[in-house]
């Protein structure tokens, strides 16, 4: 299929799948909130938080990642979807999160081995292959999976998916991308299998395909299931960009509605932005790999991660490179920054990288991710971002909500 230009702005509405009318290309990629309680339900500072984003004119909203198992956690103060017993706020999410004709799919996830030490003795994950990099400190070793626990969390998946639309919210997204457990297995490095979910491509994409199978079961043709999907993992022995193609290609045959195109793991985080320096100037980390997926399928692609100005995303749209554009930490300071770019066609914001003034404090706090966590938590109290929130408050709350596990690392 042949790009071609178009009249297309972050403005223009678009219809996925049949299933969703989006009203304009902007969409809330997810970011992990970390505002769930101690039992990992919802708090009533997530409605709050997405009725600003809502109202603030973003398209679609997706949720940070909803956990499908509360025994196997990415960070602690994730939310889980596991039955019914918290559907009282899931439905409160839902309701604040549509509001405005906004779109609100829920992202769903297994972190695999990517727990914690100070959460999971053992996790699991498709093969007994630890973290690297050094992370290895930070993770423990994981073993594999059983047949009959892969089966389970396939099943966990669904469950989720089905709670979700009974709750509200108007699709869901599997998270595919950053290491997680899909990716996992989606990786020739983290899934060295030898029954019929590893070795082989095709082998490795079978647990992908069986969770989108399982879902759309459970949900039915009419409602909206995307993936978020690494572009590669930057690694040598990883998960490659025509791999990463092919699952598009075979998930577009599937009828998945939506795939967003990330990339990078905890080993080697290209989603924190070690961008190659040809996507510098247009903004977008991944977009050199969007314009060849847009070549082989009809599917819409998102794009997130860079892009900071509206000619920028306004550019990519008239290109045909992407038909949706994906913001994450511009909307955790200017949650009314979508209203702001259909409004000005110049409209551009900046970031600045938080910084105690100490390195070392910086990197033992992941400044980088928990300074935007304080914004979101500023959100969900009902008050204003603040670009200039002292990082050292941040640090003071980590301490606060964490303990002795305030410095350990639990995510890259």
């Amino acid at each position: 299929m042949e790009n071609t230009k178009n009249n297309i702005d972050v403005s223009s509405p678009i219809d996925i799948g049949g299933k969703a009318a989006v009203k304009n290309r902007l969409y809330k990629s997810a970011m992990s909130e970390q505002l769930g309680d101690a039992s990992n339900a919802p708090t009533k500072a997530l409605p709050v938080l997405y009725e600003t984003w809502a109202r603030g004119g973003t398209g679609l909203l997706i949720t940070g990642n909803v956990m499908i198992d509360r025994r196997a956690l990415g960070e602690p103060f994730n939310v889980a979807l596991e039955d019914d017993r918290d559907m009282e706020a899931f439905k409160a999410w839902a309701r604040a999160g549509t509001l405005n004709g906004t779109q609100l799919w829920m992202q769903l996830n297994h972190p695999g081995k990517q727990i914690p030490k100070f959460l999971a003795a053992r996790p699991v994950a498709p093969s007994a292959i630890p973290l690297g990099y050094g992370l290895e400190k930070s993770f423990n070793p994981p073993r594999a999976l059983t047949l009959g626990e892969i089966r389970d969390i396939i099943e966990r998946f669904a469950v989720s998916a089905a709670l979700a639309k009974e709750a509200g919210f108007t699709g869901v997204q599997i998270h595919g991308a950053h290491g997680y457990l899909v990716s996992q297995f989606l990786s020739p490095r983290h899934n060295q299998r030898t029954d019929d979910w590893g070795g082989s491509p095709e082998n490795r994409l079978r647990f992908v395909v069986e969770v989108y199978r399982a879902i759309r079961a459970r949900v039915g043709k009419d409602f909206p299931v995307g993936i978020k999907l690494n572009s590669a993992d930057f690694q040598k022995d990883g998960f490659s960009e025509e791999e990463s193609m092919n699952v598009v290609r075979v998930l577009e045959k599937e009828g998945i509605d939506m795939v967003e195109i990330s990339g990078g793991t905890y080993e080697r985080p290209a989603m924190m932005g070690a961008a190659r320096a040809s996507t510098i100037a247009r903004e977008a980390y991944f977009l050199d790999y969007a314009q060849k997926v847009r070549e082989t399928v009809n599917l819409p692609l998102g794009v997130t991660g860079g892009f900071r100005s509206a000619p920028a995303m306004n550019g990519a749209l008239k290109e045909g490179h992407t038909d949706m554009i994906g913001l994450a930490r511009p909307l955790a300071l200017y949650p009314d920054m979508p209203n702001k770019l259909m409004a000005d066609p110049g409209f551009s914001v900046e970031l600045k990288r938080p910084d105690t003034g100490v390195k070392a404090v910086n990197r033992a706090a992941m400044l980088d991710l928990t300074w935007y966590e304080s914004q979101l938590a500023l959100m969900g109290k009902g008050k204003a971002p603040d670009p200039n929130y002292n990082p050292w408050l941040t640090i003071l709350h980590m301490a606060g909500q964490l303990g002795r596990n305030a410095f350990k690392k639990r995510r890259a």
